[in-house]
């Protein structure tokens, strides 16, 4: 009886697997149908962050998918595509304190680092999938114990991350 359970349980795993539909990474890509996909340059058109902020993201973006995906990267032209721009980098208090008739940053609480991406996905295969979204993030520090330039390269790697984890989720995982 239980060789029978392990047998329809491999069978059931085979079957799932060879398909191309479904991964355990979360990815939901026919890959009979769809092979190559393209990232364009993500300019950085917020005005702050690091000067090699949009080229970092575009990197780590290939290499994410690159991770997750059977896709071939392509130039231009994938089956399915991405381009976008970073569209907001800020830093602001968190701590807000309430004197008389105004609200004022107290000085003694974290600042949050935000950044937005303005993100266009086009699947060549399945246009009712495009999605043309903003993807926002942040990451808090304190600045009674260091500076922003001592972890912004850090707090920009922490956000990221989550951005293309969500820009994974909401283009090929579709869960």
């Amino acid at each position: 009886m239980k060789s029978n359970k392990l047998f329809v349980l491999s069978v059931l795993l085979v079957l799932v697997t060879s398909c191309g539909i479904y991964s355990f990474n979360g990815a939901s890509i026919d890959y009979n149908e769809t092979k190559t996909i393209s990232i364009a340059n993500f300019i950085n058109e917020s005005g702050g962050g690091p000067p090699n902020m949009g080229n970092t993201f575009t990197e780590g973006l290939k290499e994410y998918f690159q991770r997750r995906t059977k896709l071939e990267l392509v130039q231009k032209q994938g089956d399915i595509q991405f381009e976008g721009a970073i569209a907001n980098y800020t830093v602001r208090p968190q701590s807000i304190s309430s004197s008389g008739n105004s609200n004022q940053a107290d000085g003694t609480g974290l600042m949050r680092l935000s950044i937005s991406v303005q993100l266009v996905f086009t699947n060549t295969k399945k246009e009712e999938e495009n999605l043309q979204q903003a993807f926002t993030f942040f990451s808090d520090y304190d600045p009674a114990n260091t500076t922003l330039n001592a972890v912004e390269d850090d707090l920009v790697v922490e956000i990221f991350e989550q951005l293309y984890f969500d820009i994974f989720q909401a283009s090929v995982a579709q869960w």
